[in-house]
């Protein structure tokens, strides 16, 4: 069964909120750190982070609701309902979660990439879907 949360103004403007902090902290992190390599992990997971939260926003604006729950399918494919492209793109952040952040070795720049690229876009879509 699908846990889904009601959304109204401040339930978006929250979650894009949390959204542009994560991003942020990702970015700070790679400049910051002395070998990205070393720092990948956790930037792929705060790219997972800020891409879940941008996906909530499109939920919310697309549907008025978003996904709420360990089982992350099923908010892939309620944004997939509307936005296809970029349910792929949280499906690419999905994917490289449980690498990220429990595997035991590095996360490669490759997926590092990929997460970045993903998580922008994600992210703009987020931003232009609330007029920013």
């Amino acid at each position: 069964m699908q846990r889904v949360v009601e959304c109204n103004s401040a339930r978006t403007a929250g979650r894009l909120s949390k959204a542009e902090q994560f991003e942020r902290a990702a970015a700070d992190l790679l400049l910051l750190a002395d070998d990205e390599r070393a720092a990948s992990d956790a930037y792929v997971t705060l790219a997972v982070h800020a891409g879940v939260a941008a996906a909530d926003v499109l939920c919310c604006v697309d549907h008025g609701i978003h996904s709420r729950g360990s089982n992350h399918g099923e908010a892939v494919a309620l944004l997939a309902t509307r936005r296809p492209k970029l349910a792929k793109h949280l499906g690419v952040l999905l994917a490289m979660k449980p690498a990220a952040g429990y595997g035991s070795h590095p996360v490669s720049t490759v997926d590092r990439v990929r997460a970045e690229r993903a998580m922008d876009a994600l992210m703009n879509a987020a931003r232009a879907s609330v007029g920013g």
